[in-house]
């Protein structure tokens, strides 16, 4: 099943069998393969992470693909300056119906809008989860996943993953 550019999705976040959170996009572009779609901040108020802070009026262009294991978030700002790029480790995307059905393992990456700062983001999470135990292919491809996303970062950033 495939989205036209400007249909309207609800994301489906799920962690560990409970739905973490649900918003609505719309649907950038859908190849078949890799689904992207626009969405504001939806989380409640704002949220400091340290690193970045993601706040109301912040737009998010969010990559998912139907046979990769992550999530590529692009994060800017409501005057449209860019904060960098948040990406999930999941298992592939499921698009089913009007719902983007996502299922994060944990693991995080972060890379800042100049490239400079790359930060692997709760890896302790994820040892806690017992994936490992109870998926041990899942938790595989999860490690992975992260691994080659901090290389394609170090390497040129995402211009050819999302280009």
């Amino acid at each position: 099943m495939s989205a036209r550019s400007g249909d309207h999705v609800e994301v489906v976040l799920v962690k560990a069998g409970r739905t973490k959170i649900r918003y609505p996009a719309e649907v950038v572009s859908d190849d078949g393969s890799r689904i992207t779609v626009r969405a504001p901040w939806a989380g409640d108020g704002a949220r400091d992470f340290g690193f970045v802070r993601f706040e109301p009026g912040d737009i998010f262009t969010e990559h998912y693909w139907r046979e990769r294991w992550y999530a590529v978030k692009e994060v800017r700002a409501g005057d449209g300056t860019i904060k960098g790029w948040y990406c999930d480790i999941t298992r592939p995307a499921v698009l089913s119906g009007t719902e983007l059905l996502v299922e994060d393992l944990d693991l995080d990456l972060w890379v800042s809008a100049d490239n400079t700062r790359i930060l692997r983001l709760d890896e302790d999470e994820f040892a806690a989860s017992g994936l490992t135990d109870k998926d041990p292919q899942a938790a595989r491809e999860a490690v992975r996943a992260l691994d080659n996303l901090e290389l394609l970062a170090r390497e040129n950033g995402f211009s050819a993953l999302l280009g």
